[in-house]
């Protein structure tokens, strides 16, 4: 029995040792990096739900990194300092297209994973001057957001693509609901997620009408402004908004490297829809990420792995997967 017994201990320590020699060998799996925004914003507070549920689901290290938003994103990915991203349309098609902020270079390794959240324009005006459509922002003071912000580029494009000649001024979005209180502004965009924080205090202290963009409005800016979508802002997103509120908007999607590998980017995909709720605890603007807004991409190609996934569910892709 002795004889035996230390037999059997050899072979199971010989099976051990050559075990633990092939988990030496096995490389690991490198870390996921997700290129996030500065603290204090939705993009930092989602990519950390998401590490953890990408963490969990995939068994391997995954991190959020705090940046300077897009712009930064697209340059880290296409150098592969993180693994993925987020960005909006807007900025995405600038790099694709080596437009703006790029300055001639085309980054082109980015593909889009999954849809995130809408950044909606909200036009407003102080209920006082009784506006409905943006053609009666002519002639008028308007804030448009900070001059590097999303609303500060593209408010000036949008109302040059319609014609609209307006008195434009740049402040923070803070600075825009006070100037529009005292009088200072006759209008404002606010360009982001919403409900917007301080568009919200400003209503219940001071009434304000929202300016719509008129459906054939919509079409030009969209000819002209490609990037650009329909947005919708439903009703009682604001205590005084009575109905749903018809604008244009940037969707926000997840990007990943096109050298990234389809089974990775696939499992990635489904951990997101399948853990939808616990993402939206860490920021509730994820509410809006489930398959079916994968159409509101329209200028961007969507990596194979992701596009399987889509398929699968029976969702079409919007976009040409040429590229």
């Amino acid at each position: 029995m002795t004889t035996m017994f230390r037999a059997a201990c050899a072979v199971l320590a010989t099976v051990l040792l050559v075990g633990m020699t092939a988990c030496e060998d096995a490389p690991a799996a490198e870390p996921i990096v997700i290129g996030t925004a500065s603290p204090g914003g939705p993009y930092l507070a989602y990519g950390q739900g998401l590490a953890r549920i990408l963490s969990r689901d995939l068994g391997q290290e995954v991190t959020a990194l705090a940046t300077q938003g897009p712009a930064q994103n697209i340059v880290l990915l296409e150098k592969k300092v993180v693994t993925l991203g987020f960005v909006t349309t807007g900025v995405a098609l600038q790099g694709w297209n080596g437009n703006d902020w790029a300055k001639g270079t085309r980054y082109r390794s980015m593909r889009v994973m999954f849809p995130m959240y809408d950044t909606a324009f909200q036009f407003v005006a102080a209920k006082r001057l009784g506006l409905h459509w943006l053609d009666d922002f002519s002639g008028l003071r308007v804030g448009a957001g900070p001059r590097a912000g999303t609303g500060g580029t593209y408010v000036p494009e949008i109302l040059n693509a319609l014609g609209i000649k307006a008195s434009i001024r740049f402040g923070a979005m803070e600075s825009m609901a006070a100037q529009l209180e005292a009088g200072d502004l006759d209008g404002a965009v606010f360009a982001t997620g919403f409900p917007v924080p301080v568009l919200t205090t400003l209503i219940a202290a001071h009434p304000v009408d929202f300016v719509r963009p008129s459906p054939d409005q919509i079409a030009t800016i969209r000819q002209k402004l490609p990037e650009i979508s329909q947005s919708l802002v439903p009703a009682r997103t604001y205590p005084t908004q009575e109905r749903d509120y018809a604008t244009i908007g940037l969707y926000n999607f997840a990007v990943a490297h096109k050298d990234l590998p389809d089974d990775l980017i696939y499992k990635i995909v489904k951990a997101v829809f399948d853990n939808h709720e616990e993402l939206v605890m860490a920021q509730s603007s994820a509410k809006e990420t489930v398959p079916a807004n994968i159409s509101r991409d329209t200028v961007l190609p969507v990596h194979p792995g992701a596009e399987r996934y889509y398929r699968e569910i029976g969702v079409p892709i919007p976009v040409d997967q040429t590229h």
